[in-house]
């Protein structure tokens, strides 16, 4: 099938009704479709970059590149940036809303959420894994819960605190250790979930979210094991640190590794990562291996992707509080009834355009509330483009604007600016702003233009910028 039919509301309204009539007894009519189910699988942490299915093979992802030879695998997916350093909680915010950054409460607030629309058109909703967006909203957004993590991160993922929201009341359980990896038991939490819809007629929505890759960045000894044997290399950005003050050299995240940032250092820091992503890939194995046995598999959506990138070394930096491709690039495979397999694509996209996509392949109406566009004209081949460009944002701190060809960063509280040609210097490395004023310009004009789209009320300069050399607290320099 080379394109994708979606039916009508009412049509599936229908199909759930003739679904359910004893014919003679002949059993269940299957002739029509139901409408079709979908599972969601969110990483944490994980660059574009970090995975075989995305090109890298020094990350093997066998289940992840099966999943991408049955769909489209996006290569140009965004976030637009982060409010405040915990850079997961607004991308997640955007995600449930369909909302742009400045507009996407991190608890929610009182917009519908995508799990929520489905659950209000039949759907049978349930969640586990990382939520980091409020309990309230989990409540409104799913039928059941099971081995939820409601914060930010744990500071070990084989003992990490869940809680389970019972299906009668939507009352939350007291916290209670998982027991096991958080990806084998948030794995486990899914896998109960879809061996329980094997005889429903309705649709259901899995939301599985995992704490991996993370840090910490723990995985069972044997996938330890195997990274350390073959360190990834240091990446083609890598610096010992950013000599300029980008407004958030000292948060967490970036003192994860002494400066300067050494290639050994950086290597066993990704030889862990590796080690995470190739053991979550084997819970996603199990996952999806499950839904072939209840037999859905042929009519469910299945989405993978991440709430936000890493840098791990490139540039100099260690987190994703910052705009390079790096952090504000994510994966994305999109699968499921009608999605051409093997397609790939290049379409400029947000997160937040999940959220109007995922109503559209279940034709559910999108909410009124709702700002992403959806990516079935680009599913369908009707279109190989998306969005002109990607607009950035980091706190008050840095804004960006990505054409596709040229990317501007915008640095306010020193006055600097930062231009790349993506196309011939694809990992950021060389600065040409000083030698292409005209078109930092331009840049600029459509960094302005954005900011009134998204409401966004940055200043790009400062009165009085702050120093922009930056040099290693002595404290935290390696010894």
């Amino acid at each position: 099938m080379n394109q994708i039919m979606v039916p009508s509301p009412r049509f599936y309204k229908t199909t759930a009704i003739v679904s359910s009539l004893m014919i003679g007894g002949l059993g269940m009519v299957n002739a029509i479709p139901q409408q079709p189910n979908v599972l969601f699988i969110f990483a944490d942490d994980m660059r574009a970059d970090a995975g075989s299915a995305f090109g890298n093979a020094n990350f093997p992802t066998p289940n992840l590149e099966k999943l991408s030879q049955r769909g489209c695998n996006f290569s140009s997916a965004y976030i637009m940036g982060g409010t405040s350093a915990a850079v997961c909680a607004p991308s997640r915010a955007m995600l449930m809303t369909g909302r742009s950054l400045f507009r996407a409460p991190i608890n929610l607030g009182e917009f519908k959420t995508w799990q929520q629309t489905l659950l209000e058109n039949g759907y049978t909703t349930f969640g586990t894994g990382k939520w980091h967006n409020n309990i309230p909203g989990f409540q409104r957004s799913f039928s059941e819960g099971k081995s939820v993590f409601f914060g930010g991160m744990t500071n070990n993922q084989f003992a990490a605190d869940v809680q389970d929201m019972s299906p009668t009341d939507k009352e939350i359980s007291p916290k209670r250790k998982l027991g096991s990896h958080t990806s084998e038991g948030f794995a486990d939490a899914a896998i109960d979930f879809l061996k329980s819809q094997k005889d429903s007629a309705k649709p259901f929505a899995c939301y599985l979210a995992f704490t991996a890759p993370h840090d910490p960045r723990q995985a069972p000894p044997e996938y330890h094991k195997q990274a350390d044997a073959n360190k990834p290399p240091a990446p083609p950005n890598f610096q010992p640190y950013l000599p300029f003050n980008n407004g958030e050299m000292v948060v967490r995240d970036e003192k994860l590794a002494p400066w300067p940032r050494t290639k050994e250092i950086i290597r066993q820091n990704l030889a862990d990562y590796q080690a995470a992503i190739v053991h979550m890939d084997a819970q996603i194995g199990r996952v999806l291996k499950t839904l072939q046995e209840t037999g859905k598999a042929d009519n469910t959506i299945i989405i993978f992707s991440a709430d936000n990138g890493l840098s791990i070394g490139s540039h100099g930096l260690m987190g994703k509080q910052n705009l390079y491709e790096e952090s504000l690039r994510v994966p994305l495979i999109i699968a499921g009834p009608g999605i051409p397999g093997g397609k790939k694509s290049d379409a400029k996209l947000y997160l937040f355009d999940l959220f109007p996509t995922i109503c559209e392949l279940t034709s559910i109406a999108i909410p009124g509330t709702v700002e992403g566009k959806s990516l079935v004209p680009v599913l369908k081949g009707k279109t190989n483009t998306h969005r002109d460009g990607i607009f950035g944002a980091y706190r008050h701190l840095q804004r960006s604007f990505n054409d596709g060809k040229w990317k501007l960063i915008v640095y306010p509280p020193i006055n600097k600016t930062e231009l790349f040609d993506l196309v011939n210097d694809p990992y950021e490395t060389r600065d040409v702003s000083s030698t292409s004023p005209e078109r930092v310009k331009e840049m600029l004009k459509e960094i302005e233009i954005r900011q009134k789209e998204y409401g966004d009320k940055a200043n790009l300069t400062v009165k009085n910028p702050k120093q922009e050399a930056w040099t290693p607290p002595a404290s935290q320099k390696k010894k």
